[in-house]
């Protein structure tokens, strides 16, 4: 039986001894060696017993590097489009501009003003998963990091955008308690909910803007942790307004650049609202 501590390995169960599965068209399907490291980092979680500290994973000095050229072309970025919020809290949880942190270090930020913890997973798991473990106060992180040929780009969530992106949210009170709240409704959702719920969590706290003073500011982890998509975003995507029965019947695709973003009126009132939404049980209407 799974504990409020258990932390699932891998969405694509293939066995701890097979190299991690990438698609053929992922960055680093053809270099055998980031094949090799992705399942070395794969097995610090899949060997994770539960209770534990999060594992220290070693970074190479070229994955130490890497962190340095991503973080310095986003940090700029992030005082230019991102909300203010998101700015303040990065002084809350600073994250160190040269070596990449490691989970446990955050967590004792982490643990001491929201309750939550990073703690490492394999590989992607299903929506429903992931949000299930917000509602035990557990960020599933993954750990590994994107392939060196493309550095301000991945298909998939890495160790960049899991602390970039999320991390310094999860100091916030109210960011962890829409968390929370997101995730005790995945423990009773049937499938078509969960969709519903997904597409909520995914055009906020993964891909929301929020009105700042008459302009549009970036607040989901997935634009912050995304230098091209955080620059430009207002180029290529078409901004709609604020409207949770729309977004959560709007599919989204993972795999690219976000066609369609909604802005809330304010960060206060994406906050109130998505909460309010998820507690008087709106994701259970179609």
């Amino acid at each position: 039986m799974t504990t409020s501590d258990d932390v699932p390995s891998e969405r694509h169960a293939g066995g701890a001894d097979r190299l991690v599965e990438l698609d053929r068209d992922h960055p680093g399907f053809r270099d055998s060696g980031y094949r090799q490291r992705r399942q070395t980092i794969a097995r610090l979680a899949l060997d994770y017993r539960p209770g534990d500290p999060a594992p220290v994973a070693v970074y190479s000095e070229e994955e130490h590097e890497l962190w340095r050229e991503v973080h310095s072309v986003l940090i700029p970025l992030h005082r230019e489009r991102a909300c203010r919020e998101i700015i303040d809290l990065q002084s809350v949880l600073p994250l160190d501009p040269e070596r990449i942190p490691q989970l446990e270090d955050l967590n004792a930020v982490l643990v001491a003003t929201s309750g939550f913890r990073m703690l490492p997973v394999a590989g992607l798991v299903v929506a429903q998963t992931f949000l299930r473990y917000l509602g035990r106060q557990i960020f599933l992180s993954t750990q590994y990091v994107r392939h060196h040929s493309r550095p301000l780009y991945t298909p998939e969530p890495d160790v960049i955008h899991e602390l970039v992106g999320h991390a310094a949210t999860l100091v916030h009170p109210a960011i962890a308690e829409l968390s929370r709240v997101l995730g005790a409704a995945a423990e009773s959702a049937t499938e078509e909910e969960m969709i519903r719920l997904d597409r909520v969590y995914w055009y906020t706290l993964e891909f929301g803007l929020v009105e700042e003073w008459g302009e549009v500011k970036a607040f989901g982890a997935g634009l912050l942790s995304s230098a091209g998509e955080l620059a430009e975003f207002d180029a290529h995507a078409e901004i709609q307004g604020w409207d949770l029965d729309q977004i959560s019947r709007t599919p989204f695709d993972p795999t690219d650049l976000q066609r369609t973003l909604f802005v809330a009126p304010s960060f206060t009132r994406l906050i109130c609202d998505v909460t309010a939404w998820v507690r008087r049980g709106l994701w259970r209407k179609g």
